[in-house]
């Protein structure tokens, strides 16, 4: 019966699992963890920084992480150890209470999570596309765990108070520690048939300096723009919209409205994923993100907050899809996580700019600072519209 029903458990539902656990301690970090700060004494530019640093240390392991993940003997080893690690340091946030403290320990309780992140995704798209599976309905069960954590969080602290939160987000890291070490092996022995060794390949580039051509580089470094922007949401949303008057008890399902959007989309990504080129995805993506931060700017009502966080799915889903899907299609398994990895170092370098930024406008200008990410945004989409000018999709 056992191993009837271990049968029966495809590598697909073991990622999938595995995702669905991935991003909960994010999903309450974004609903809570600047309210939290602020109430230990955190001004909003410290919070600034808290989130930044974090982004900053990761940068550096990135490149290297990702390029040690290629060279081993499976992807699955470096993910595992990640989460393992990742399990274990958060318990040091219960020692602190004050600005050096909380930043050292969220610091390193982010880093490993942050580091495997690309590692995870690269691996899971190669494990798709060789079993002619769906990488976006795995993916979207990462979306569905922290949307879970954003709307569940902010009914636990008004239920329990503010201190629920470092329990919390430490539960969710163990948790995700257990559930990795069930990940399945993500590649196969050179002799065994796949899906992808009866079908026409892609031309594909095996080293970074083959694909580092403007028309490659310009497009993801225009997403990395329009994602900044979405992290400057998460890291002052929640408190720009209690300062709104907004309860906290709405905030939560606010958030996690978005991640619905997003989850949504994704599970639906391959009806017409297929249908248009990967970079028109992203420039439509970045349009509709600068008009999201537009109206954002505006200091709207809960009813215009409802669709503008319907629109997640457009102005985040649908463009983080086409850049995995951009690299997959230009890249070869040798080189998948590092390329992977790059992908989000760039993603990083923005947000930190971004965030630091971010930080000293909100303080000045509150909601209005939204319209600077409009402004972003609309720059990332100029980036992916002149790629296109350089080299047209296929069959364009």
């Amino acid at each position: 019966m056992s191993q009837s029903l271990a049968g029966r458990v495809t590598p697909e539902m073991r990622t999938s699992a595995f995702y669905a656990s991935f991003f909960t301690g994010s999903g309450a970090a974004v609903m809570f963890l600047p309210i939290w700060l602020s109430g230990q004494g955190i001004t909003p530019e410290q919070i600034g920084i808290i989130n930044a640093v974090p982004i900053v240390v990761i940068l550096l392991f990135n490149l290297v992480i990702g390029r040690v993940a290629d060279r081993a003997g499976d992807w699955r080893q470096v993910i595992v150890i990640g989460a393992l690690i990742g399990g274990i340091v958060p318990i040091g946030l219960f020692l602190v209470n004050e600005f050096w403290g909380i930043l050292l320990f969220w610091t390193l309780a982010c880093l490993p999570g942050g580091a495997v992140g690309p590692v995870l995704d690269a691996a899971t798209m190669r494990l798709a596309r060789r079993n002619g599976t769906d990488y976006g309905v795995m993916r979207a069960w990462g979306t569905v765990g922290y949307m879970l954590f954003n709307g569940l969080t902010g009914y636990l602290v008004v239920w329990f108070g503010a201190g629920i939160f470092v329990p919390l987000f430490v539960g969710m890291a163990i948790l995700r520690a257990l559930v990795s070490l069930q990940l399945p092996a993500f590649r196969v022995p050179v002799e065994q048939k796949t899906i992808a060794a009866v079908t026409e390949p892609a031309p594909a580039a095996r080293r970074l300096r083959d694909v580092a051509k403007p028309w490659f580089i310009l497009p993801l470094f225009g997403f990395c723009m329009v994602f900044a922007t979405h992290i400057v949401l998460n890291a002052f949303g929640s408190l720009l919209w209690k300062e709104q008057g907004i309860p906290e008890n709405v905030i939560g399902p606010l958030i996690a409205l978005g991640s619905a959007s997003e989850a949504a989309m994704m599970f639906l990504w391959k009806r017409f994923g297929g249908k248009i080129s990967a970079r028109s995805v992203m420039l439509i993506s970045a349009g509709a993100a600068a008009l999201r931060w537009c109206v954002m700017g505006l200091e709207p009502g809960i009813a215009i907050l409802i669709v503008l966080q319907l629109s997640h799915g457009v102005t985040f889903a649908i463009g983080y899809l086409g850049c995995v899907h951009f690299i997959a299609n230009w890249t070869d398994e040798n080189i998948a996580a590092e390329t992977q990895s790059l992908f989000v170092v760039g993603q990083q370098l923005l947000t930190v700019m971004s965030v630091i930024g971010f930080g000293w406008i909100v303080q000045g200008f509150g909601a209005h600072a939204f319209f600077a990410a409009a402004g972003m945004a609309a720059l990332g989409g100029a980036c992916i519209w002149l790629s296109l000018q350089m080299r047209p999709a296929k069959g364009a």
